[in-house]
């Protein structure tokens, strides 16, 4: 591989116009498919296999023209101290909004009057209407859902309070400043990274072509996919995050490669030939990760993998061709005019190797104290992670917004009026079809769910035209992200079995309440088995690349350590409200359930790429005859600062997504942010060259019959030295091609 990627390096900076205008033409054409497109609506949500699934499913069947899928909103009137929603001045302000919602917008498929519906608190303090609509809430127009939040307007004029909720005002979420203030940290650390202006930018701009490809395809192909409106939030999130990374590797190496005094083309060529294949395996590792979430069977989850995964490739690729591009027409002033000036005196090698950096001290540090460091890692990340023992999913309800929104007030407003559990209703579907008809199976159904715990109100059965279907409203007591809920929903899938083996008919619960715990077990069920395919892989896969047992496994087990420390964080914040102030969380809560799965995928592969990067100069040191301990020692000299660098780029574009609108993107945010603090600073910087101390050469063991069986990858870039003997410069052209 490293010698492919030399050639590759050097046709790159060769050819460096050529591959330059390619990239600015994939940038081009995909920002006008992206200009092209229609706005991305949101993602069609489904699971399927589950029961929700199924019973929302045979409504659709049932039930034409139902809009099951379309947004819902409630208007909610609350009256003035000492007045009722019953006196006739309430009323008659109600009776305005629901005969001119309609008259408002052509995608209302329906409005319920609440004086009709049943819809006015037992004490009269409370009143609200349904809208119903036929499309999503990304797919209304802003003047269907200016409509929606103007219709209330007259009504607060004369005194009532008027608060809207629903998914009929949902809209893109926003992510704020903090992203820019996240590249802009970056540059800040790059700057002092490199000493360069030029090599600092240079990450920075590849990275931002990167993204805008893999953003630009991504909105291009949203609507024709169904990739969602969050997808390319995510994919900018790890693209830019490791497209910086990547850069920042290959700049990296090729530096030093000038400082040995290599010329431009031939430090390019083994730049790319080494830190290369390091980020090609880092790249395919998160990729991996990525797709793998396709295990999960949630069709949503799976295409943001995929997505995402598009724009890690995309990174990679220019990794590996853009930047050597780039760097040919830079010349040496990747370096700053100080060590220029050195380089041209023959003395940056020299000052270099006689002043030990930061990297060297600590890694020195750790071979003194090896038991003292191992301990305290461990232990540290231990005590953080006692949390996740507490780990409770869910998925985000008009609940959790913010105290300040509309949504957030008619949802007290609705759980003051007419208990907590109004605000998550549960569907449920009766089949009646092979039992000649749904409606004795109905009552007796509504019967069985009255008898039930926790059950508020049992709605009368609603049957099709066809009477073989019908649909029962259950209002729970408590409210819908609670436990009881969650049991009252197993009870009557349970008593559903036992009415399915008298009555022929199956009962079936469903609605967004049914839906979240659903999705919420799913994901609880898969967390497992996708992080012991994940540790499985990584295990194999840097088998590998290190050639090496004890390598894998403490690789493995460190990534392990340091998700479930995370995980731990994440619900000390976010579940628990430990300094929530600071992040932003107003409402803590449940953890969002695809939150745990992803960070599993995207912060596997951002641990290996900085396991591949800093042992991969461990083990060259190592076969090339330095001692256990000084090759520890040399790793840390050549690779900590970047990696440090690297880690604490991540860090700071995660970090700028906590400043998201949107809970999920929050909290993604800070999961990744912490992840990588605590996977690049306490284990890969303490834990690893702790281990490796005390493992000795042992850490290098690998059996002869797997020694014959596995792959020679040769990261470290062997071959290099054999090929530099025999290529001459006007073949190499010719040898990239035969490849």
């Amino acid at each position: 591989m490293a010698t492919f990627l030399y050639r590759l390096g050097r046709f790159a900076f060769r050819r460096r116009r050529y591959v330059a205008l390619v990239w600015v033409a994939l940038l081009f054409l995909a920002g006008f498919g992206a200009a092209s497109a229609s706005t991305p609506s949101a993602s069609s949500f489904s699971m399927p296999g589950t029961e929700a699934q199924k019973a929302f499913d045979l409504l659709e069947q049932r039930f034409p023209g139902g809009s099951a899928d379309g947004a819902t909103a409630r208007i909610v009137f609350k009256a003035p101290a000492g007045k009722s929603m019953n006196d006739a001045a309430e009323k008659a302000e109600v009776d305005k909004v629901v005969a001119e919602l309609p008259k408002g917008s052509k995608q209302v498929a329906s409005v319920t009057d609440p004086y009709q519906a049943n819809a006015v608190s037992k004490d009269g303090s409370t009143a609200y209407i349904s809208v119903k609509y036929k499309v999503n809430g990304m797919a209304l127009e802003d003047s269907d859902r200016k409509s929606l939040e103007d219709s209330g307007k007259a009504a607060q004029k004369a005194g009532l309070t008027v608060e809207i909720g629903g998914d009929a005002l949902q809209a893109k979420p926003e992510t704020g400043s903090g992203e820019i203030i996240g590249v802009v940290i970056a540059g800040i650390v790059l700057m002092i990274t490199f000493g360069s202006l030029i090599a600092a930018g240079l990450p920075l701009v590849t990275a931002i072509i990167g993204v805008g490809i893999g953003v630009s395809t991504i909105t291009a192909l949203a609507n024709v996919l169904d990739l969602g409106n969050t997808t390319s939030t995510l994919a900018s999130m790890i693209g830019l995050a490791v497209g910086i990374d990547y850069a920042l590797f290959i700049v990296s190496r090729y530096r030093a490669e000038l400082r040995e005094g290599r010329d431009r083309e031939e430090a390019i060529g083994r730049a790319v030939g080494t830190a290369g294949s390091a980020v090609v395996f880092a790249g395919l590792t998160v990729v991996i990760a990525l797709c793998g979430l396709a295990v999960v069977n949630i069709p949503m989850l799976t295409k943001m993998g995929v997505a995402a995964a598009g724009t890690v490739v995309i990174a990679v690729l220019i990794a590996l061709t853009l930047i050597p591009a780039v760097l040919g027409f830079t010349g040496k002033r990747v370096f700053g005019r100080r060590t220029r000036k050195k380089m041209e005196a023959g003395t940056a090698e020299a000052a270099t190797e006689a002043k030990p950096n930061m990297g060297t001290r600590w890694s020195s540090f750790v071979l003194r104290k090896p038991i003292w460091v191992l301990l305290a890692g461990v232990i540290g990340l231990g005590a953080v992670a006692v949390p996740a023992a507490s780990l409770e999913m869910g998925l985000p309800d008009d609940g959790s917004q913010p105290t300040s929104t509309t949504q957030r007030r008619a949802y007290d407003t609705l759980s003051d009026g007419f208990g907590p559990g109004f605000n998550g209703p549960l569907m449920i579907v009766v089949d009646g079809a092979k039992a000649g008809g749904a409606k004795a199976a109905a009552d007796r159904t509504s019967d069985t769910i009255k008898k039930l715990p926790d059950v508020a109100e049992v709605m009368a059965p609603a049957l099709n035209k066809e009477g073989d279907t019908a649909t029962i409203t259950v209002v729970p007591k408590s409210k819908p992200s609670s436990k009881d809920t969650e049991d009252l929903v197993h009870s009557i899938r349970d008593a559903g079995k036992d009415i399915k083996s008298e009555t022929k008919a199956e009962v079936l619960v469903t609605g967004a309440t049914a839906m979240n715990i659903d999705f919420s077990q799913r994901m609880n069920d898969a967390l497992l088995p996708y992080l012991a395919l994940v540790v499985g892989l990584a295990f194999l896969l840097l088998m590998v690349v290190f050639r090496s047992i004890l390598v894998p496994l403490k690789a493995a087990l460190g990534f392990l350590l340091s998700v479930v420390a995370a995980l731990g964080a994440v619900v000390a914040v976010f579940q628990w409200g430990w300094l929530g102030g600071l992040f932003g969380v107003e409402n803590p809560g449940p953890i969002m359930s695809m939150m745990p799965i992803f960070m599993v995928g995207v912060v596997f592969g951002l641990a290996m790429d900085y396991e591949v990067f800093l042992v991969t100069r461990m083990r060259e040191a190592f076969v090339h005859g330095e001692r256990p301990g000084q090759a520890i020692v040399t790793g840390f000299r050549h690779g900590a600062r970047v990696v440090t660098a690297a880690a604490v780029i991540m860090i700071a574009v995660f970090s700028g997504f906590i400043g998201a609108s949107d809970q999920m993107i929050k909290m993604i945010g800070f999961a990744l942010a912490i992840a990588v603090f605590f996977d690049a600073f306490v284990v890969r910087m303490a834990i690893v060259p702790a281990v490796l101390a005390l493992l000795g050469s042992k850490a290098w063991w690998l059996p002869g019959w797997l020694e014959r069986i596995l792959p020679n990858v040769d990261v470290e870039g062997e071959g290099l030295k054999a090929h530099a003997a025999k290529a001459s410069d006007g073949d190499d052209d010719r040898e990239l091609a035969r490849v």
